[in-house]
């Protein structure tokens, strides 16, 4: 794999990082919806310093990412009941007719 060095930047601190190629898309947009994300509460929260914005942008994600994985799950248990539905009427149907 073929890694690059690259420079972000995120609530005005640059930091430098070596990704494969393939990543650096990803990180260069997770970067800028960061610092948008920062720049909001900056302006929502005038007077408070950088830390309290990336605080809020932290916890924003974070609940996000909590009801993505919530919402994954409850997909795989209808998934899976699903899944028992189906082996339970074709037993029915082998079984018990």
């Amino acid at each position: 794999m073929e890694y690059q060095s690259i420079q972000i930047s995120i609530a005005d601190r640059y930091y430098p990082l070596k990704i494969s190629a393939q990543d650096e898309e990803k990180i260069r947009t997770a970067a800028k919806i960061i610092n948008e994300k920062v720049d909001l509460y900056r302006k929502r929260y005038s007077g408070r310093d950088t830390q309290d914005a990336l605080s809020m942008a932290l916890l924003q994600f974070v609940i996000r990412l909590i009801e993505a994985e919530q919402k994954e799950e409850s997909t795989q248990i209808v998934d899976e009941l699903q899944n028992l539905d189906n082996l339970l009427d074709e037993y029915i149907k082998v079984n018990l007719a």
